[in-house]
C-alpha cells in the first residue's frame, strides 16, 4: 500500500495544513473574519489567552503564507492593521464549518470525556 503524499514529513499540502491548524492561526483568522480591520492590541484583547509573543509569531507566519495583510502607517505613534487576504477569505467557509461541526457535536464530546474519565 502507496503512502498518501499529504502525510509524508515534506508534503507542501502536509506543512501547510499544519501550519493553519494550530491552535492560534484558527483563531486570528476567525477574529479577523468577525473584524475586518484590527490593530494588535485588539486582536490581543479578542483572544485574551494568547501571549503578546505567541499573536507576534502567529501573525508573523499568517503574514508568510499569504493570510493576513500588515499594514504599517508612518505615524507617530506608529500605527499598525492586520486584515484578511482574499486566501484567508477562502478558507473562511472550511473553518465555519468545523466551528459549526464542533457547536454540534460538543455536548457528545463532552459527555465521552467525562464517562472516559469517571472510569475506574
Amino acid at each position: 500500500m502507496e503512502t498518501p503524499n499529504e502525510v509524508l514529513l515534506d508534503c507542501p499540502i502536509r506543512i501547510i495544513l499544519s501550519r493553519i491548524c494550530e491552535k492560534w492561526p484558527v483563531l486570528i483568522l476567525y477574529t479577523l473574519s468577525q473584524n475586518p480591520v484590527m490593530r494588535f492590541r485588539d486582536l490581543h484583547r479578542s483572544i485574551p489567552d494568547i501571549s503578546q509573543k505567541m499573536l507576534t509569531i502567529t501573525l508573523r507566519t499568517l503574514e508568510e503564507d499569504g493570510l493576513i495583510k500588515r499594514q504599517a502607517y508612518a505615524e507617530v505613534p506608529p500605527r499598525v492593521e492586520y486584515s484578511l487576504t482574499g486566501r484567508a477569505i477562502s478558507v473562511l467557509p472550511h473553518i465555519d464549518s468545523l466551528i459549526q461541526w464542533a457547536k454540534n457535536n460538543m455536548q457528545d464530546i463532552l459527555n465521552d470525556r467525562n464517562r472516559k474519565t469517571a472510569k475506574p
